[in-house]
């Protein structure tokens, strides 16, 4: 099972949903950096389940043991020392009983049937095992490491919520990425730029958990601060490298940049970026290119979106079928689920594309 991402940087992911815990292991850090231990609670709170109704109800304290790789200075900070840091997170409000049906009953729109054929029936069920999106807490840990170092090298990664099925956010302006309050906005409880539309987006989220149902959305994320030339061309390009990571996300089924699918409804002369000096600089008047030109950084803001799908545990009875009955069945998903990722997966995308480009500048 792959669960490695990177190449200088190498960030591993252990674990699954409902084993006594989960981690990481990120290799390749430079000794010396300071770790501020608040600072990554406070993003990795982002992410905590149990903590709104639009959440599952599964509380887990989420706190990282760091047991390697780092020491303490005079201050009881966290520094690195050029080792692999290693880190868990001990699971504690687990429900295993929830899930053992679907040993035999597979849940639409989840990898237990997929899983069951590629492990032979070995697959751990509970929660989704491996294939959980309990495992972005780890995620999480790592990136929010990365982004802390990122930060040092004045390169910024922010996301929102760009939309909750059809209801849609502001969008990060394309070149002025940051300004007009957009920055505060987007670092509140529930990450969006237009608080009235995020009201609407709650109560949107609110009936489909009334429901027993689910529903979808975008995360918009922009990174700014980057230097023209980081990547590669052809397969190893930085939108290659950020979409495979990506989609590694749990419940990612799509990835755009810059003006993404619209450019295809678009004409050369529309979507072509006019290059501009600015106070000695290269930089484009427009962005519809995201940042990325031949899998090069351009230096404007990178800006890429992410689809994510309606959480598939669903409270609503759906068909299926039994694995020992060779029958067509009927299922009913219990457990705690969240009636949308998209809230706690911002913080998620953030981690991952701060990951990518620290192992791309190391």
């Amino acid at each position: 099972m792959s669960s490695v991402l990177g190449k200088n940087l190498k960030v591993s992911v252990f674990g699954q949903s409902h084993s006594a815990a989960i981690g990481c292991c990120i290799d390749g850090l430079p000794a010396g950096e300071v770790i501020d231990r608040a600072e990554l609670l406070e993003f990795m709170k982002r992410r905590a389940p149990g903590r709104h109704s639009y959440s599952t109800a599964r509380t887990e304290d989420d706190l990282p043991e760091f047991l390697a790789g780092v020491l303490e200075n005079e201050a009881g900070g966290l520094v690195t020392c050029g080792t692999p840091v290693m880190i868990v997170i001990r699971n504690k409000d687990c429900r295993p009983s929830d899930y053992m049906t679907f040993n035999d009953v597979p849940r639409p729109g989840h990898a237990d049937y997929a899983a069951h054929m590629r492990y032979k029936g070995y697959q751990d069920v509970r929660g989704g095992g491996h294939f959980s999106g309990r495992l972005t807490a780890p995620l999480c840990a790592a990136g929010g490491i990365c982004r802390q170092l990122l930060v040092r090298r004045g390169i910024l990664v922010r996301a929102h919520i760009y939309s909750i099925g059809d209801i849609f956010d502001e969008p990060f302006h394309p070149v002025r990425i940051g300004t007009g309050g957009q920055e505060t906005a987007v670092n509140g409880d529930f990450p969006v730029i237009d608080a009235d539309k995020g009201s609407l987006m709650i109560k949107a989220i609110e009936t489909c958990r009334q429901a027993g149902d689910s529903i979808g959305g975008i995360v918009e994320c922009a990174v700014t601060g980057l230097p023209a030339g980081l990547g590669d061309p052809m397969f190893e390009g930085l939108e290659n490298l950020i979409a495979g990571a990506v989609f590694g996300i749990p419940a990612v089924k799509g990835i755009e940049f810059g003006a993404g699918f619209a450019a295809s409804r678009m004409k050369g002369s529309e979507h072509n970026d006019p290059f501009r000096m600015k106070d000695g600089k290269v930089t484009t008047v427009t962005n519809n290119h995201g940042g990325i030109l031949g899998g090069l950084s351009s230096g404007m803001p990178l800006l890429f979106r992410v689809a994510f799908k309606p959480t598939p545990s669903i409270c609503q009875p759906q068909e299926s079928v039994s694995y020992t009955g060779r029958c067509n069945t009927e299922l009913s998903v219990t457990g705690r689920h969240d009636p949308c990722i998209v809230p706690r997966a911002v913080p998620v995308v953030e981690a991952v594309a701060a990951i990518v480009l620290l192992d791309l500048l190391n």
